[in-house]
Protein backbone atom coordinates (compact mmCIF):
# COMPACT_ATOMS: atom_id res chain seq x y z
CA UNK A 1 0.00 0.00 0.00
CA UNK A 2 1.08 3.58 -0.61
CA UNK A 3 1.79 6.14 2.09
CA UNK A 4 -0.92 8.83 2.03
CA UNK A 5 0.08 10.79 5.15
CA UNK A 6 3.75 11.58 5.71
CA UNK A 7 4.87 13.65 8.71
CA UNK A 8 8.61 14.38 8.89
CA UNK A 9 10.46 16.09 11.75
CA UNK A 10 7.52 18.35 12.59
CA UNK A 11 7.90 20.77 15.48
CA UNK A 12 5.54 23.44 16.77
CA UNK A 13 5.85 25.85 19.67
CA UNK A 14 3.52 28.30 21.37
CA UNK A 15 5.80 30.83 22.99
CA UNK A 16 7.94 28.84 25.42
CA UNK A 17 5.75 25.72 25.15
CA UNK A 18 6.96 23.06 22.73
CA UNK A 19 3.74 21.37 21.62
CA UNK A 20 5.41 19.06 19.07
CA UNK A 21 9.03 17.95 19.04
CA UNK A 22 10.35 16.45 15.78
CA UNK A 23 7.35 14.22 15.14
CA UNK A 24 7.67 11.50 12.48
CA UNK A 25 4.62 9.47 11.39
CA UNK A 26 3.57 7.76 8.16
CA UNK A 27 0.10 6.36 7.47
CA UNK A 28 -0.77 3.97 4.66
CA UNK A 29 -3.82 4.10 2.41
CA UNK A 30 -6.93 2.58 4.00
CA UNK A 31 -5.34 2.34 7.43
CA UNK A 32 -7.00 3.11 10.75
CA UNK A 33 -4.24 4.96 12.59
CA UNK A 34 -4.54 6.04 16.21
CA UNK A 35 -2.68 8.82 18.01
CA UNK A 36 -2.81 7.94 21.69
CA UNK A 37 -1.88 10.22 24.56
CA UNK A 38 -3.13 12.24 27.54
CA UNK A 39 -4.54 15.76 27.45
CA UNK A 40 -1.85 18.28 26.54
CA UNK A 41 0.30 15.71 24.72
CA UNK A 42 0.14 17.58 21.38
CA UNK A 43 -2.57 15.60 19.61
CA UNK A 44 -4.82 18.54 18.71
CA UNK A 45 -1.88 20.63 17.51
CA UNK A 46 -0.84 17.87 15.13
CA UNK A 47 -4.39 17.50 13.81
CA UNK A 48 -4.71 21.24 13.22
CA UNK A 49 -1.49 21.11 11.24
CA UNK A 50 -2.86 18.22 9.17
CA UNK A 51 -6.13 20.09 8.67
CA UNK A 52 -4.11 23.05 7.23
CA UNK A 53 -5.26 25.31 10.08
CA UNK A 54 -1.74 25.80 11.46
CA UNK A 55 1.73 26.03 9.92
CA UNK A 56 4.61 24.01 11.42
CA UNK A 57 7.71 25.79 12.72
CA UNK A 58 9.87 23.15 11.06
CA UNK A 59 9.47 19.88 9.21
CA UNK A 60 6.88 18.92 6.61
CA UNK A 61 3.44 17.33 6.40
CA UNK A 62 2.10 15.88 3.16
CA UNK A 63 -1.19 14.13 2.45
CA UNK A 64 -1.96 12.43 -0.84
CA UNK A 65 1.32 13.90 -2.08
CA UNK A 66 0.21 17.47 -1.32
CA UNK A 67 1.98 19.78 1.11
CA UNK A 68 -0.25 21.10 3.92
CA UNK A 69 1.25 24.59 3.58
CA UNK A 70 1.75 25.04 -0.16
CA UNK A 71 -1.29 23.05 -1.29
CA UNK A 72 -3.73 23.82 1.51
CA UNK A 73 -6.55 24.89 -0.85
CA UNK A 74 -6.51 21.56 -2.71
CA UNK A 75 -6.19 19.56 0.49
CA UNK A 76 -9.20 21.12 2.19
CA UNK A 77 -11.47 19.51 -0.38
CA UNK A 78 -9.81 16.12 0.10
CA UNK A 79 -9.99 15.77 3.89
CA UNK A 80 -12.80 15.44 6.38
CA UNK A 81 -12.02 17.04 9.72
CA UNK A 82 -13.88 16.57 12.99
CA UNK A 83 -12.32 18.73 15.75
CA UNK A 84 -12.42 17.87 19.43
CA UNK A 85 -15.06 20.45 20.27
CA UNK A 86 -18.47 20.40 18.62
CA UNK A 87 -18.03 22.93 15.82
CA UNK A 88 -21.36 22.84 13.96
CA UNK A 89 -23.94 25.60 14.09
CA UNK A 90 -26.10 25.02 17.20
CA UNK A 91 -28.99 27.19 15.94
CA UNK A 92 -29.25 25.35 12.63
CA UNK A 93 -31.23 22.14 12.43
CA UNK A 94 -29.73 18.74 11.69
CA UNK A 95 -30.70 18.89 8.02
CA UNK A 96 -29.61 22.54 7.68
CA UNK A 97 -26.15 21.75 9.03
CA UNK A 98 -25.75 18.84 6.63
CA UNK A 99 -26.98 20.89 3.65
CA UNK A 100 -24.65 23.73 4.59
CA UNK A 101 -21.55 21.55 4.66
CA UNK A 102 -22.59 19.85 1.42
CA UNK A 103 -22.86 23.25 -0.25
CA UNK A 104 -19.38 24.23 0.97
CA UNK A 105 -17.91 21.31 -0.95
CA UNK A 106 -20.17 21.74 -3.98
CA UNK A 107 -22.05 18.48 -3.54
CA UNK A 108 -25.63 17.50 -2.82
CA UNK A 109 -26.59 15.58 0.32
CA UNK A 110 -27.98 12.94 -2.04
CA UNK A 111 -24.67 12.47 -3.84
CA UNK A 112 -22.95 10.66 -0.98
CA UNK A 113 -25.85 9.66 1.20
CA UNK A 114 -24.94 5.99 0.83
CA UNK A 115 -21.71 6.72 2.74
CA UNK A 116 -23.38 8.41 5.71
CA UNK A 117 -26.69 6.51 5.68
CA UNK A 118 -25.80 4.11 8.55
CA UNK A 119 -24.78 7.14 10.66
CA UNK A 120 -27.36 9.71 9.62
CA UNK A 121 -30.31 7.33 9.75
CA UNK A 122 -30.31 7.68 13.54
CA UNK A 123 -30.70 11.45 13.13
CA UNK A 124 -33.24 11.48 10.32
CA UNK A 125 -36.15 10.91 12.72
CA UNK A 126 -35.93 14.55 13.85
CA UNK A 127 -34.33 16.52 10.99
CA UNK A 128 -35.62 19.89 12.23
CA UNK A 129 -34.16 19.67 15.72
CA UNK A 130 -31.47 22.32 16.39
CA UNK A 131 -27.98 20.83 16.59
CA UNK A 132 -27.43 22.52 19.94
CA UNK A 133 -30.30 20.52 21.45
CA UNK A 134 -28.79 17.12 20.61
CA UNK A 135 -27.21 14.75 23.10
CA UNK A 136 -23.46 14.23 23.05
CA UNK A 137 -23.70 11.02 21.07
CA UNK A 138 -26.06 12.54 18.49
CA UNK A 139 -23.84 15.62 18.10
CA UNK A 140 -20.99 13.24 17.43
CA UNK A 141 -22.93 11.45 14.67
CA UNK A 142 -23.99 14.73 13.04
CA UNK A 143 -20.43 16.07 13.08
CA UNK A 144 -19.16 12.85 11.50
CA UNK A 145 -21.87 13.00 8.81
CA UNK A 146 -20.90 16.58 7.95
CA UNK A 147 -17.20 15.64 7.80
CA UNK A 148 -18.00 12.83 5.35
CA UNK A 149 -20.60 14.46 3.11
CA UNK A 150 -18.05 15.19 0.34
CA UNK A 151 -16.64 11.62 0.52
CA UNK A 152 -13.06 12.55 1.47
CA UNK A 153 -10.28 9.98 1.02
CA UNK A 154 -8.79 11.01 4.40
CA UNK A 155 -10.73 11.50 7.64
CA UNK A 156 -9.16 13.36 10.59
CA UNK A 157 -10.89 12.80 13.94
CA UNK A 158 -9.50 14.70 16.92
CA UNK A 159 -10.65 13.01 20.14
CA UNK A 160 -14.14 12.33 18.73
CA UNK A 161 -15.36 10.31 21.71
CA UNK A 162 -14.50 12.79 24.46
CA UNK A 163 -17.47 13.51 26.70
CA UNK A 164 -19.82 10.83 25.36
CA UNK A 165 -21.11 7.75 27.16
CA UNK A 166 -19.57 4.30 26.83
CA UNK A 167 -22.33 2.98 24.55
CA UNK A 168 -21.95 5.92 22.14
CA UNK A 169 -18.17 5.44 22.16
CA UNK A 170 -18.55 1.81 21.14
CA UNK A 171 -21.11 2.67 18.44
CA UNK A 172 -18.81 5.34 17.05
CA UNK A 173 -15.91 2.91 16.64
CA UNK A 174 -18.23 0.44 14.93
CA UNK A 175 -19.13 3.22 12.48
CA UNK A 176 -15.45 3.88 11.78
CA UNK A 177 -14.88 0.20 11.09
CA UNK A 178 -17.67 0.23 8.52
CA UNK A 179 -16.23 3.34 6.83
CA UNK A 180 -13.04 1.48 6.05
CA UNK A 181 -14.99 -0.64 3.56
CA UNK A 182 -15.16 2.50 1.42
CA UNK A 183 -11.36 2.81 1.34
CA UNK A 184 -11.18 5.86 3.60
CA UNK A 185 -7.92 6.40 5.49
CA UNK A 186 -8.77 7.31 9.08
CA UNK A 187 -6.57 9.12 11.58
CA UNK A 188 -8.11 9.27 15.05
CA UNK A 189 -6.68 10.67 18.27
CA UNK A 190 -7.85 9.72 21.72
CA UNK A 191 -6.89 9.88 25.38
CA UNK A 192 -8.81 6.65 26.05
CA UNK A 193 -6.15 3.95 26.04
CA UNK A 194 -8.68 1.13 25.56
CA UNK A 195 -9.64 2.55 22.15
CA UNK A 196 -6.13 1.89 20.84
CA UNK A 197 -6.97 -1.77 20.26
CA UNK A 198 -9.49 -0.75 17.58
CA UNK A 199 -6.72 0.68 15.37
CA UNK A 200 -4.42 -1.06 12.89
CA UNK A 201 -1.43 0.87 14.20
CA UNK A 202 -0.94 3.47 16.88
CA UNK A 203 1.57 6.11 17.84
CA UNK A 204 1.89 6.99 21.52
CA UNK A 205 2.62 10.65 22.20
CA UNK A 206 3.48 12.58 25.35
CA UNK A 207 4.81 16.13 25.78
CA UNK A 208 4.97 16.50 22.00
CA UNK A 209 7.20 13.47 21.45
CA UNK A 210 6.33 10.21 19.73
CA UNK A 211 7.25 7.43 22.16
CA UNK A 212 6.60 4.45 19.87
CA UNK A 213 4.68 3.39 16.75
CA UNK A 214 3.45 -0.11 15.91
CA UNK A 215 0.41 -2.38 16.06
CA UNK A 216 -1.25 -2.56 19.51
CA UNK A 217 -0.51 -6.28 19.70
CA UNK A 218 3.21 -5.92 19.06
CA UNK A 219 3.52 -2.98 21.43
CA UNK A 220 2.10 -4.82 24.44
CA UNK A 221 3.96 -8.07 23.70
CA UNK A 222 6.40 -8.79 26.50
CA UNK A 223 4.72 -6.51 29.04
CA UNK A 224 3.51 -9.51 31.05
CA UNK A 225 7.02 -10.16 32.34
CA UNK A 226 7.36 -9.12 35.98
CA UNK A 227 3.93 -7.48 36.01
CA UNK A 228 1.57 -8.30 38.86
CA UNK A 229 -1.81 -7.42 40.33
CA UNK A 230 -1.89 -6.58 44.03
CA UNK A 231 -4.90 -6.20 46.33
CA UNK A 232 -5.44 -5.79 50.06
CA UNK A 233 -8.13 -4.47 52.42
CA UNK A 234 -6.05 -1.31 52.91
CA UNK A 235 -5.03 -0.33 49.38
CA UNK A 236 -3.32 2.90 50.44
CA UNK A 237 -0.95 1.13 52.83
CA UNK A 238 -0.40 -1.59 50.23
CA UNK A 239 0.66 1.01 47.66
CA UNK A 240 3.09 2.64 50.08
CA UNK A 241 4.46 -0.71 51.21
CA UNK A 242 5.13 -1.96 47.70
CA UNK A 243 6.72 1.30 46.59
CA UNK A 244 9.15 1.08 49.49
CA UNK A 245 10.62 -2.19 48.20
CA UNK A 246 13.85 -1.86 46.17
CA UNK A 247 12.82 -4.72 43.86
CA UNK A 248 9.66 -2.81 42.79
CA UNK A 249 10.29 -0.60 39.77
CA UNK A 250 6.83 0.96 39.80
CA UNK A 251 3.45 0.52 41.47
CA UNK A 252 0.29 2.34 40.43
CA UNK A 253 -3.48 2.16 40.71
CA UNK A 254 -5.13 0.11 37.99
CA UNK A 255 -8.91 -0.12 38.36
CA UNK A 256 -9.73 -1.95 41.59
CA UNK A 257 -6.18 -3.31 41.93
CA UNK A 258 -2.60 -2.12 41.87
CA UNK A 259 -0.21 -2.99 39.07
CA UNK A 260 3.27 -3.83 40.26
CA UNK A 261 6.30 -3.77 37.96
CA UNK A 262 9.10 -5.78 39.52
CA UNK A 263 12.73 -6.44 38.81
CA UNK A 264 14.00 -9.98 38.23
CA UNK A 265 14.51 -10.15 42.00
CA UNK A 266 10.83 -9.54 42.74
CA UNK A 267 8.95 -12.60 44.02
CA UNK A 268 5.36 -12.41 45.17
CA UNK A 269 5.84 -14.71 48.17
CA UNK A 270 8.73 -12.66 49.51
CA UNK A 271 6.83 -9.43 48.89
CA UNK A 272 3.81 -10.75 50.81
CA UNK A 273 6.06 -11.68 53.73
CA UNK A 274 7.55 -8.19 53.79
CA UNK A 275 4.07 -6.64 53.68
CA UNK A 276 2.93 -8.82 56.58
CA UNK A 277 6.00 -7.64 58.50
CA UNK A 278 4.75 -4.07 57.99
CA UNK A 279 1.35 -5.02 59.40
CA UNK A 280 -0.35 -5.13 55.98
CA UNK A 281 -2.51 -8.25 56.23
CA UNK A 282 -4.82 -9.95 53.74
CA UNK A 283 -2.76 -8.93 50.69
CA UNK A 284 -2.62 -10.95 47.49
CA UNK A 285 -0.18 -10.63 44.59
CA UNK A 286 -0.67 -12.55 41.34
CA UNK A 287 0.45 -12.25 37.68
CA UNK A 288 -1.18 -9.56 35.53
CA UNK A 289 -1.68 -9.28 31.77
CA UNK A 290 -0.19 -6.11 30.33
CA UNK A 291 -2.36 -3.69 28.35
CA UNK A 292 -1.88 -0.39 26.55
CA UNK A 293 -2.11 1.65 29.78
CA UNK A 294 0.81 -0.29 31.24
CA UNK A 295 2.86 0.33 28.12
CA UNK A 296 2.16 4.07 28.22
CA UNK A 297 3.14 4.31 31.89
CA UNK A 298 6.35 2.39 31.15
CA UNK A 299 7.27 4.59 28.19
CA UNK A 300 6.58 7.87 29.98
CA UNK A 301 8.56 6.65 33.00
CA UNK A 302 11.54 5.85 30.77
CA UNK A 303 11.20 9.17 28.92
CA UNK A 304 11.20 11.14 32.17
CA UNK A 305 14.35 9.32 33.26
Amino acid sequence: MSVVVDIKDVSKTYGSIRALDKVNISVEEGEMFGLIGPDGAGKSTLYRLLATLLVPDSGSLTMLGLDTVKDYRKLRSLIGYMPERFSLYPDLSISENLNFFASLFGVSTKDNYDLIAPIFSQLSRFPNRPAGKLSGGMKQKLALSCALIHRPPILLLDEPTTGVDAVSRSEFWDMLASLRKHGITILVSTSYMDEATRCDRIAMIDHGKILCTDTPERLVAGLDENLYNAVAPDMFRLLAGLRSMPEVIDCYTFGATLHVVGTNDFHSEEALAKLAGQGIDGADIYPAKGVIEDLFIKLTRNDQR
